[in-house]
Formats: C-alpha cells, sequence, structure tokens
C-alpha cells in the first residue's frame, strides 16, 4: 500500500488539536550508568509496553517533566506527515466516542493529548524512552508514541496495517478512561500492597480492559463516518493484539512461558478482550474485575 493509498483512508476525518510533535526537538535525554537493571527494564518494555507508574519509577529523577502550556501542533502542520495525520484522525474519533460515551454515563470526557516524539522525551512519570514501547502516563494525562514502534510492530511482531497501528493508539486512550474513571488508582492501591504474583495478575486485568476499550471504540468507529473502517481492518487490530500476548514475547525472547509473570494477558486473552469490546460496544462488557476466567 504506498502513502498515498494509506492517507486516503482518512483523508475525511477530522483532525485533533491534541497532538503534539515532539520529534527533533531535543527535549529527551538519554541515560547513561543505569546499569544491568536499567537495561532490562527497557528490554522488559520493549516486549511488553509499559505502565510507566510501575516501570519507570526508578527513572524519575532523570525526567524533566513537560510544560504544561504546551499546545498541540496546528492540524496544517500535521498533514505534511501521512503517519501523525492518520493518527491525529484517530486520536480526534477517540475524543468523539469516549466523549459521547461519558455524556451517556452523565460524566465529561476530558480530552488527553498525544506526544509524538523521537528517542526519548520527558513526561510527567518519568523519562520516556522510544524502546519502552508506547506509553500512558496517569500523572499528566498524555499518550507517548515513537513512530518506530510502528515500524517493529511489522518487521518484528508482524502485525502490519493502519488499523494495528490505531489499535495500539486506542489501546492507550483505553487507559486514560481508565484514569478517569478511578479504576487505574484503585487497582494501583491494591497492587502496592500485593504480592507479585498477585500484582502482576491485577496488571494482566487492568491492560486486558484497555484491549476492550479499545474494542468499544473500534465498535463505535464502524458504525460512524469519521473513520471508513474496510475489509480486514478488525482482523489487522486482532492480529496487533495477538502479537504482543505475554505468552507470544516470551517465547520468542527466551524460549519459555511463564504464566505467573504475565503482566498485559496472553495473546487469547487480548485478542478476547478486544473482540469483547467490539462485539458489544460497551463500556459495562469490560469488567475484567470481577470475571471468573479471562
Amino acid at each position: 500500500m504506498t502513502w498515498e493509498e494509506y492517507n486516503v483512508r482518512w483523508q475525511s476525518g477530522r483532525r485533533s488539536k491534541n497532538v503534539v510533535d515532539r520529534r527533533g526537538s531535543g527535549r529527551g535525554r538519554s541515560i547513561a550508568g543505569g546499569g544491568i537493571g536499567t537495561i532490562v527494564l527497557i528490554l522488559m518494555a520493549l516486549y511488553f509496553g509499559v505502565d510507566p507508574s510501575f516501570l519507570i519509577d526508578g527513572m524519575r529523577e532523570a525526567s524533566v517533566p513537560a510544560s504544561r502550556s504546551e499546545s498541540g501542533s496546528r492540524p496544517g502542520d500535521l498533514a505534511n506527515d501521512p503517519m501523525v495525520d492518520m493518527i491525529s484522525v484517530v486520536i480526534a474519533d477517540t475524543e468523539e466516542v469516549w466523549s459521547q460515551i461519558f455524556s451517556d454515563l452523565g460524566r465529561r470526557y476530558e480530552e488527553p493529548r498525544l506526544i509524538i516524539f523521537d528517542g526519548t522525551t520527558p513526561s510527567a512519570c518519568g523519562l520516556g524512552q522510544a524502546a519502552m514501547g508506547p506509553f500512558y502516563c496517569p500523572a499528566d494525562k498524555n499518550a507517548y508514541i515513537d513512530l518506530s514502534f510502528y515500524r517493529d510492530l511489522q518487521q518484528r511482531f508482524n502485525a502490519p496495517g493502519d488499523f494495528a497501528q490505531a489499535y495500539v493508539i486506542a489501546h492507550e486512550i483505553g487507559h486514560h478512561v481508565q484514569n478517569l474513571l478511578g479504576i487505574s488508582d484503585e487497582v494501583h492501591r491494591i497492587r502496592r500492597q500485593s504480592g507479585e504474583v498477585e500484582s502482576n495478575q491485577l496488571s494482566v486485568r487492568l491492560e486486558l480492559q484497555a484491549d476492550c476499550f479499545a474494542g468499544v471504540w473500534a465498535n463505535w468507529t464502524a458504525r460512524g463516518t469519521n473513520i471508513v473502517l474496510e475489509r480486514g481492518d478488525i482482523e489487522e487490530a486482532l492480529n496487533a493484539a495477538s502479537a504482543i500476548g505475554d505468552d507470544r514475547l516470551q517465547k520468542q525472547s527466551t524460549g519459555r512461558v511463564a504464566p505467573d509473570s504475565f503482566t498485559h494477558g496472553s495473546s487469547a486473552q487480548r485478542v478476547k478482550w478486544f473482540r469483547t469490546g467490539f462485539e458489544n460496544g460497551s463500556p459495562d462488557s469490560c469488567d475484567t474485575f470481577s470475571a471468573n476466567s479471562i
């Protein structure tokens, strides 16, 4: 698929004002002297994604929080980069979907920002690095992504496609929804009082719920007009969810699978919960914490 064909799919969609392009800004700094612990942390984040409140706490002193007055990039600026332009449309669509869902619940949806960076970037949760993959920071309510992750998604994880990329964004926005609903704070509170195995199990349920929320968004998008889904799009998202399951990634990296160490869920679980959200179209279907079996 050429870039021109890629861009046509999103051309009619609204662009979000909440996308900030920090690439080339020089705002990020690399971490030197981190030792084996830092290397292990980065490798774990590369394979499993990241919840920065747990994985980058040790990096807080190296971080410089982003300016609260930083404004989003102008839509005209983003249109010069087809990939960023597509991302801006996806973010706009999540804004519309979750604003409506929250309104139906009698609540107001607070729009997050998506920060695009290269290499490293400061966040209120610590110093974000490309090797950590996309992440959401509850402290500043921003999602972060280095676009090189999409190359890894296609080449390393064999999950190509524009809707696979959209799923990644929708998953991080799912964490934002959890943050606004108070789910994240409650889970983090319980995790701090739990042993390692129980803490990991709670993390899995939190991540699977974010997958389910991504599926809810996809359901609403399929019924809307901002993004026109084509045949194969949902399969791309399901393939991406499967590709980054803990069991599959552990098998690829170590040759063995250790379920007690899962933090995001198996391939089958991630597919199941994205599909659950997509088929039902309601956040009520995403209660992974009450489910006897995930």
